[in-house]
């Protein structure tokens, strides 16, 4: 087995790991390890924009941003991690465009913006533009740009490593353990390699495919989660999954929000533009989760464009008040979606869409400064030395209940930047820690498991266990959710997660084995699915993504926490964690 000794580790090439590794890069001897070349993360499918509070275009203030951010998730969010976020974020877009970001201007030069769902002026009046874009392809430049300056400061790229353990020292009495570093499987030769550092980030992204209809790209499995669920870090929030209301129906692939800011409306089976009931004040521009439930209820009663009251069926999308040439200019990626995967022009066709799991708002749990916190048996916080996280894989929480669109990417640069500048102070303070001499026999022992045939089923694959895994989650953990659909859901996951330990491999080869690569992302999504649901049905009320139809209220009094889950063989335990509410007092939530 290879060694390689770094001072930071970057494990995920997305937005938030790029930008951790570009600060390390600076200062430290920095890596980035990806199971994907970093162009090809899952950042740049983010289409319509990057939230900040330029005013170029309406007045606006970085307090607006952080109360939408607060309200936008239902006052589970801690409220100092929204003001840093905000903050931040104007910062943010100026260092992305003075490193070469190219986003959309207006005609005096300065960056351009548009309406997002959720983003108001005057703490809730009305909608603002605040959205900075590059046409509809701005997470894609984001991503551009900062390898483009990576790789400007010698930051060392391995791409097509899979990672397949984090390795912590053993906790000494009550005290946290300490990163050593992690191992990764290389695709190109089936080769283990053991990269030892003195700190180490997450960044592994979000866990959509324990969804059958969903906007995450295949490699979204949730390995840097599975793997900490699995080293004694509890997940928080984990029942908090947000569906995009416009995905393109039965595929998932995502419409931008950016449609309905640039003009775009909503109609069900009727015509009728239905938004105008559930959020008379920001209609098509109301929150994910509401608009969301919006179309689920419509389809219910029949007033989808079937009208059957299918899971098939759908409303439509009307992108024509935006007209041909905003769509060529300022949407080109949607006119191109449109006309690949459903043969129309959205300047003269409606385009037919449908909830889509998009964005989980829980993960490792982490402090401002991407620290990963440790807490065992929901005793006292600490975190564990060395070890980061940011991204869709962490939970700052700056999400809470519902993410507001726009704030993924701002999520990405505010904390990505601010975990690699606390991990660049962290390993310039003393060495790398001690490497166990065998610190990599388990995982060795775990895929010599998976690659021998003589114990497996002939009976089951790892096709129908993820197809049976995605269709218990749509059903039963989907946009409505109810008590006895979770407990099944739950059932059903267990079940599938002990037939997983029988599960059949033809592929005993080493170089690019797709079908082993399948089978190690299966066990993370089937660990990710069990605490999703787990944690769903624990959440006894209804609270912004979180939807109980037999707990329809919001419930303070009882559930203004943070939901904590520890994964113990096939056992899930829950605690809490508190929210931050300093500045803003939880009311109800009304656009």
């Amino acid at each position: 087995m290879q060694e390689h000794i770094v001072d930071a580790l970057i494990v995920g090439a997305g937005g938030a790991g790029l930008y951790a590794a570009l600060e390390c890069g600076r200062l430290a001897r920095t890596a980035v390890l990806s199971k994907l070349h970093p162009l090809r993360s899952h950042t740049g499918a983010a289409q319509g924009g990057i939230g900040a509070a330029l005013g170029n275009v309406e007045e606006d203030e970085t307090l607006w941003h952080a109360f939408d951010t607060v309200k936008g998730g239902d006052y589970l969010v801690d409220q100092r991690a929204a003001q840093i976020l905000a903050e931040d974020a104007v910062q943010a877009v100026y260092d992305l465009e003075h490193q070469g970001l190219p986003f959309s201007r207006l005609p005096d030069g300065r960056i351009d913006q548009r309406r997002f769902g959720g983003h108001t002026r005057d703490l809730g009046r009305a909608p603002v533009r605040r959205a900075c874009y590059a046409a509809d392809r701005t997470g894609h430049m984001i991503l551009q740009t900062l390898y483009q300056q990576c790789i400007k400061h010698d930051v060392a790229f391995y791409d097509e490593f899979q990672v397949v353990d984090v390795l912590l020292s053993e906790p000494q009495g009550g005290d946290a353990p300490r990163c050593l570093g992690v191992v990764a499987l290389e695709l190109a030769t089936g080769d283990l390699h053991a990269f030892r550092a003195k700190a180490v980030l997450l960044a592994t992204g979000g866990w959509g495919r324990i969804y059958r209809i969903t906007s995450n790209a295949y490699a979204n499995t949730g390995d840097g989660p599975a793997l900490l669920a699995r080293r004694g870090v509890p997940l928080q929030d984990m029942e908090f999954v947000q569906f995009h209301p416009t995905g393109i129906r039965e595929i998932g692939i995502l419409i931008t929000e950016a449609v309905r800011g640039e003009g775009g409306v909503l109609h069900n089976g009727e015509g009728e533009r239905f938004m105008e009931r559930y959020a008379p004040t920001l209609m098509d521009l109301a929150p994910r989760d509401m608009v969301s439930r919006a179309i689920v209820n419509e389809i219910r009663q029949g007033r989808g464009i079937l009208g059957d009251r299918s899971p098939a069926d759908f409303v439509q999308l009307d992108a024509t008040p935006v007209g041909a040439e905003a769509l060529k200019r300022k949407l080109p990626e949607i006119v191109s979606l449109c006309r690949t995967y459903l043969g129309i022009d959205p300047a003269a066709e409606p385009i037919p869409v449908q909830p889509t799991a998009h964005y989980v708002m829980g993960g490792i749990p982490t402090d401002l400064d991407g620290r990963v916190v440790w807490m065992p048996n929901n005793g006292s916080e600490s975190y564990v030395s060395g070890l980061y996280a940011a991204g869709e894989c962490a939970c700052v929480s700056v999400h809470g209940a519902n993410r507001l669109g726009t704030n993924s990417l701002v999520d990405l640069v505010v904390f990505g930047r601010r975990a690699g500048q606390h991990m660049s102070g962290y390993v310039a303070e003393g060495p790398a820690p001690s490497w166990p001499t065998d610190a990599a026999q388990e995982v060795m022992g775990r895929l010599a498991t998976l690659r021998d045939r003589s114990q497996r089923s002939a009976h089951l694959s790892a096709t129908d266990l993820r197809e049976r895994m995605q269709a218990i989650m749509n059903e039963a953990v989907g946009v409505y959710r109810r008590g006895d659909e979770l407990d099944r859901a739950v059932e059903t996951l267990q079940a599938l997660r002990q037939a997983y330990g029988a599960l059949e491999i033809e592929d005993t080869s080493k170089s690019f084995n797709g079908e082993l690569l399948r089978l190690l992302e299966l066990g993370n999504l089937l660990d990710l699915a069990l605490i999703t649901a787990g944690s769903a049905r624990q959440r006894r009320e209804s609270r912004g993504a979180h939807y109980r139809e037999d707990y329809v209220e919001r419930d303070d009094d009882a559930w203004l926490h943070h939901t904590l889950c520890w994964l113990h063989g096939d056992d899930l335990r829950f605690g809490s964690r508190s929210v931050d509410t300093s500045i803003w007092e939880p009311v109800a939530r009304a656009y």
